[in-house]
């Protein structure tokens, strides 16, 4: 992908100067202050902006329209709006990423271009419309990007208590927005490097598995039976905008037992617990709801199976997960955790013990074939569950990344940080060649990992919702026309059913 130039367009000298420094080749052009200077403006540079600018910045100062935003801080557009009506989309996401990883303030939202200055009362009653900021400028200066990727950055120099009419505190909250806007111009040329047409792949399947699915309709139907608050032990899958949207809901996530109120409705996450936790809540007198996934319940069953006729069970997964927690409590005398082939020869194991192994579900395949062969190797009667303890679901979106690795530059793998299957797909892409990342949402969409990028495919765990996929594609296409391809490498008909005590009598009873 081949670079093309940055327009940056500044109603005010100043502003320019801001920005100039920090902005490489990019070309800067003050526009003058107000709607018709700008308007002239916008039909003046339509008439001569060549191919080889690729990407349109607005950028200067702004009054904010919410209360919680401060003197110095940065506004990203999402939208502009404007007298008339119109509404502008805007590149936000990558911008705001860039800008954040240098430590600056920012705040996304839509930004309201009116016709004259707007005094900090009236300016509350702009607040109700859901704008966070207004200038005089923007609406009237967006056509002249024509169609090319627009980003719009405003720092906010006064605020509705504090506002133009009063020049001492102007004075200092432009010194405040003149140094943030200068410290933010190497991210908006970040920005636009990051510019250009792009082919997207949709990995399938991708997003949420069956077991994820059940757990949250769990807590989503015990909320509609019960009411608030519904208490979940842990977070009931590892996805922060999964476990925000309930608990504006009504859910309540806490680490241990002892923080419920006694009595209260609980629920269990789809991790797994150990008998010891369920134990504790009987003490308490907890009412109880198991969201365990099927597929965990089934390794805790093997791991009491082996334990019973007398085995070694070396269990491979992650310390410290939740998921290895609970299978480990169902036998800590018998299970011995790994988490490598190199600690193979670390275990010790009683001469005259049977070796049988289990596995986390949310493990990267090969990784775990290449763990068992080591321990065939020392112990080749090695036993070992019936059927592969890896999720279904862990195996299907980690054959998509292999089936598509080959055929982009850039994996994007939507989901938590705390989410052993996202983190897999990560490493399964790198393992092949191609780079990833690992995102939460859009926000995080860094534009430094697009630079040069033409083909860029995305997956998302499967504890990552699929509304997440829709918001990285349509922030990939902010920054230029993008092809999307879905690219359906497994499918899937895997469904639960809900624990008893939540079916309807006559009604739906599985979750697929």
């Amino acid at each position: 992908m081949s670079h093309s130039r940055l327009l940056v367009l500044t109603p005010l000298a100043i502003e320019a100067s801001a920005l100039r420094t920090g902005l490489g080749s990019a070309e800067v052009v003050r526009t003058g202050m107000g709607p018709c200077r700008a308007q002239e403006a916008a039909v003046r540079l339509a008439d001569r902006l060549g191919p080889d600018i690729g990407a349109v910045a607005v950028a200067g100062f702004a009054g904010a329209v919410t209360e919680d935003l401060r003197p110095g801080d940065l506004v990203v557009a999402t939208e502009v709006r404007s007298p008339d009506g119109r509404t502008i989309s805007c590149s936000a996401p990558p911008l705001a990423a860039a800008l954040r990883r240098r430590g600056l303030p920012v705040r996304l939202g839509p930004v309201l271009s009116t016709e004259r200055v707007v005094p900090g009362a009236a300016r509350r009653a702009l607040a109700q419309t859901g704008a966070i900021a207004v200038d005089m400028e923007t609406a009237w200066l967006a056509p002249a990007a024509a169609g090319r990727p627009l980003a719009v950055l405003r720092a906010v120099v006064d605020t509705p208590g504090r506002d133009l009419r009063r020049p001492v505190a102007t004075a200092m909250g432009g010194l405040e927005a003149y140094r943030n806007l200068r410290a933010a111009a190497p991210a908006l040329a970040e920005w636009a490097r990051a510019a250009g047409p792009r082919t997207i792949l949709l990995a399938g399947p991708r997003s949420f598995c069956a077991g994820v699915e059940r757990a949250i309709h769990i807590v989503e139907r015990a909320l509609e039976r019960h009411g608030p608050p519904v208490f979940v032990r842990k977070q009931i899958v590892h996805n922060v905008h999964v476990v925000r949207d309930l608990e504006l809901r009504g859910a309540v996530f806490v680490d241990q037992v002892d923080e419920i109120p006694e009595g209260a409705l609980t629920v269990f996450s789809a991790h797994g617990v150990s008998p010891q936790v369920r134990a504790r809540a009987a003490e308490r007198g907890l009412r109880v709801i198991d969201a365990t996934c099927p597929l965990v319940t089934k390794v805790h069953a093997e791991a009491r199976r082996f334990a019973r006729s007398g085995h070694t069970v070396v269990l491979i997964g992650h310390d410290g997960h939740e998921e290895v927690e609970g299978t480990s409590g169902e036998a800590p005398e018998a299970i011995q955790l790994i988490g490598s082939a190199a600690q193979v020869a670390t275990l010790a194991v009683p001469e005259d013990r049977p070796v049988a192994y289990l596995s986390q579900t949310t493990l990267a395949v090969d990784e775990v074939d290449e763990v068992v062969a080591a321990l065939r190797d020392r112990f080749p009667d090695l036993a070992g569950p019936g059927s592969d303890d890896i999720c279904y679901a862990t195996s299907n979106r980690q054959e998509a990344v292999k089936a598509l690795a080959s055929e982009c530059e850039l994996m994007l793998v939507i989901g938590s940080t705390n989410s052993s299957n996202s983190r897999r797909l990560v490493e399964v892409s790198e393992r092949l060649g191609c780079p990833a990342r690992l995102l939460d949402d859009e926000e995080e969409l860094d534009p430094r990992w697009l630079e040069g990028v033409r083909t860029v495919c995305i997956t998302a765990g499967a504890s990552a919702p699929e509304s997440l996929v829709g918001r990285v594609v349509d922030a990939l296409a902010g920054l230029g026309h993008v092809e999307v391809q879905e690219r359906q490498v497994v499918q899937e008909s895997m469904e639960f059913t809900l624990p008893v005590e939540l079916r309807e009598p006559g009604g739906e009873s599985r979750w697929r």
